[in-house]
């Protein structure tokens, strides 16, 4: 009799969803991911942005994996995840990432995450350090991702905002020429007009009430 060897089951790969580390080392650092995750959600339609996301390239390779402080894949639809897992995303690796710098950032850190997002198909990867307003971009050419050589006026080929490092904060520009708003600046934009609507709505009353009270019918003119 002979006896046949049975095919080993294949051992499921865990890919964690986090790290246990904050998502930001300070307040700044927090402001700016939030900023421009949440202002690329709204500009972009037909991308999946995320912050402080697990990016996971290759299948079955738990090991091999960066969480970018913002990651835009272009093409793939929003929604929740645990993790990007590029091999579910139709091989889709994120076209453009940004990272903010914190003081517990190392030299030898931010090189791997260069080699690491230069190795897995990033197009455009933008580096920001707060505390000095300091603005560095790279930008993928035949080389690989090479750096950009003046940030100032510099527009994403990818996204079409703008970066403006001319002040002494990094403002960012919709294709509209808009800037990038923090949440607070949105609600009180929307408080504003708001104000605005009620105000215009008050004068026009006052208005109809006054033609009314000259025998005329406001809703005739």
């Amino acid at each position: 009799m002979v006896s046949q060897l049975s095919k080993p089951e294949a051992t499921e790969v865990f890919y964690p969803d986090s790290d246990g580390q904050p998502m930001a080392s300070n307040t700044e650092q927090y402001r700016w991911i939030v900023i421009i995750q949440q202002n690329l959600d709204w500009l972009l339609a037909d991308a999946f942005v995320a912050g402080d996301l697990f990016w996971y390239p290759v299948e079955g390779r738990a090991d091999i994996s960066v969480a970018p402080d913002v990651m835009v894949a272009i093409g793939r639809p929003k929604g929740k995840r645990l993790s990007y897992r590029q091999w579910q995303e139709s091989g889709v690796a994120p076209q453009v990432v940004f990272e903010i710098l914190s003081p517990s950032n190392t030299r030898r850190e931010m090189d791997a995450k260069l080699l690491f997002f230069e190795r897995h198909g990033v197009e455009e990867y933008y580096l920001y350090d707060t505390e000095i307003c300091e603005l560095s971009g790279f930008l993928r050419g035949d080389f690989g991702l090479t750096p950009i050589p003046d940030m100032a006026g510099w527009v994403s080929p990818l996204l079409a905002i703008r970066f403006d490092v001319s002040s002494d904060e990094l403002r960012l520009f919709r294709p509209d020429g808009s800037p990038f708003l923090s949440y607070q600046e949105v609600i009180a934009q929307a408080e504003l007009a708001e104000q605005r609507a009620d105000s215009a709505e008050q004068r026009a009353a006052k208005l109809a009430e006054k033609l009314r009270e000259l025998g005329v019918d406001p809703e005739q003119i």
